[in-house]
């Protein structure tokens, strides 16, 4: 039996470590361990609870709307503010196309390499390159000239010998099964959606002013005016402008990351089977509506049962840090986010180190819990959970995706079927934005220009304690924002990200995190090569940033990170 390591993580946010025991060709235990550190709800203590989205936002330099939208929610939860339906659709806009965008860039900068192989492209014909790529969409750049460009750019990339993020990849091993021209496709693919993104994301800068972090964001609502005759406010050019980005969006989704998914998926099959996790599965309620409804149901699916769906009580989830670098809540217990704590206590090895005592604590991420049991976030739990629950417009698109493939649903619980519900979430939110838009326009063309509940606004008219919670379906999954209030200031703050939820560590009964468990019977071809540990671990798309991150109270270093 081999033990073995990857750290870092890389083609993720923040700081990652995975240590597996492999035997026979396969895993057969696995820890995740966040090496770095979080302080953000620390600081947030004894501030006007107003100010708290800006900076929670700063958790992470990618998740930044979505701590802002989560923390916004808990303190209107609190306050028992309703926001005016022009605030709720533009606040559904900016948060939908950073699910768009986010997606796309996870799928291609971030997991594809896992099932692409870059340098095979060199190998390829670019006239079958194009007909590959004509057979699966008529996209207008099919064309076998414009491979042959792609081609010899990266021909001479290569010939520079500087690589940069491609210089570490595992080119050439033998788990890469596509043919060289749907890699060459892929890799074309991977370059134009680094052009659209930094197009499609102007709608942030238009709707928030800016990207990252917008700041446009409100307690009761939002700051952005409403006024098609001022060139300072949101207005019919502006209006125009985000229609033509929701559907250059909606564009490269339906013709290009869809059709390249689809057709990487049928080379790899054999991981709808691999990868399955924990078989618990939650997700939030999202994109609400005038009346309170949200157009993507909320719930969970417990132990793989998708004959229902249990709704969620926000009291039944806990942390736990028995096996994470904080200060004991005592032993085997879990707290609450309201009652949580955030106070560290490393007492790990000094590094440099081989191996992580993995029997005591050997994480900064803490183990929350539903029912006390280790739950799954993120696009596949909101498909899995809007299937269930009779959602139209994903049953259609999840059927699609099953037939094209031709598996059936169990193929869901794995790698493979993670990264599909990434795809079908971002082509049911694509195409959904528009609408949210319209109706923006069909109020805004009845005279309705409000956009803030200004009658909670003044600290006067607040209780002297009150406490809330805020959901937000972020891109990477569940997010919960908790916050107590105390004659007007933040007396607790504690935030429970997507990936607390699926890297988090054993807890007090020993139950392993998603990630951990679902490495357990991956194939491992080459342990000194762990291509198969990322493929897996990518497909949760991993944002250590939003839980990791330190500084002490004078500015001084406490952790140097070396690059090899």
């Amino acid at each position: 039996m081999a033990r073995i390591v990857v750290d870092p993580i890389t083609r993720i946010e923040g700081h990652l470590r995975i240590e597996a025991e492999v035997s026979g060709g396969s895993v057969t235990d696995a820890w995740s361990s966040s090496t770095m550190f979080r302080g953000i709800e620390t600081i947030l203590k004894g501030r006007d609870p107003r100010d708290a989205w800006y900076f929670t936002q700063r958790f992470c330099g990618v998740c930044t709307t979505v701590h802002s939208i989560a923390s916004i929610r808990a303190v209107e939860n609190a306050l028992g503010i309703k926001i005016p339906p022009n605030a709720e659709l533009i606040r559904n806009i900016i948060i939908g196309i950073q699910n768009v965008q986010d997606h796309v860039i996870h799928f291609y900068h971030l997991h594809a390499l896992d099932w692409v192989d870059i340098t095979s492209g060199l190998k390829a014909d670019p006239a079958k390159t194009a007909q590959l790529a004509a057979s699966l969409s008529d996209w207008p750049l099919n064309s076998a000239s414009y491979f042959k460009g792609v081609q010899e750019k990266l021909k001479a990339f290569v010939a520079r010998g500087r690589l940069g993020p491609f210089a570490n990849a595992y080119w050439g091993h033998p788990a890469y099964r596509l043919p060289p021209e749907a890699d060459l496709m892929a890799t074309a693919h991977y370059l134009e959606a680094l052009e659209w993104q930094k197009d499609i994301i102007k709608i942030h800068a238009i709707l928030g002013s800016k990207n990252p972090h917008p700041q446009t964001f409100l307690v009761g609502g939002m700051s952005i005016p409403i006024d098609p005759d001022s060139q300072n406010a949101l207005n019919a050019d502006k209006l125009i402008e985000i229609k033509r980005l929701l559907k250059k969006a909606q564009d490269f989704v339906e013709q290009v990351y869809m059709p390249d998914l689809l057709a990487v998926a049928s080379f790899y099959k054999e991981w709808g089977a691999i990868g399955s996790g924990v078989g618990n599965y939650m997700c939030y309620p999202e994109f609400p509506d005038a009346s309170g409804n949200c157009w993507l149901p909320g719930g969970a699916i417990m132990n793989r049962d998708i004959s229902k769906v249990v709704e969620l009580d926000q009291k039944k989830i806990t942390e736990h840090v028995d096996h994470s670098w904080y200060q004991d809540a005592g032993a085997g217990k879990g707290l609450h986010p309201y009652e949580g704590a955030t106070d560290p206590n490393y007492t790990g090895p000094t590094p440099p180190y081989d191996f992580l005592d993995t029997e005591k604590k050997y994480s900064w991420v803490k183990a929350p819990r539903y029912e006390e049991k280790p739950m799954e976030v993120g696009p596949l739990s909101r498909v899995l959970v809007a299937y269930v629950s009779g959602h139209k417009e994903t049953k259609e698109a999840v059927d699609m995706v099953l037939a094209k493939l031709g598996v059936g649903p169990e193929a869901l619980f794995s790698t493979l079927g993670r990264t599909g519900a990434r795809g079908i979430d971002c082509l049911l939110i694509a195409r959904q934005a528009p609408k949210w838009l319209d109706e923006l326009i069909g109020n805004i063309s009845k005279g309705d220009f409000h956009i803030h509940a200004n009658e909670k606004w003044d600290p006067a008219t607040w209780p002297a304690e009150a406490h809330g919670y805020g959901w937000h379906e972020a891109p990477r999954g569940g997010l919960g924002h908790w916050i107590k209030i105390k004659d007007r200031k933040i007396l607790n703050y504690q935030a429970v990200v997507p990936s607390t939820w699926n890297a988090s560590p054993r807890d007090a009964s020993g139950q392993a995190g998603p990630y951990e468990a679902a490495l357990l019977g991956t194939p491992i071809a080459d342990p000194e090569k762990p291509l198969e540990i990322l493929r897996t671990i990518h497909s949760f798309d991993p944002c250590l940033a939003c839980a990791v991150h330190v500084l002490d109270a004078t500015g001084r270093e406490t952790v140097q990170v070396r690059v090899c």
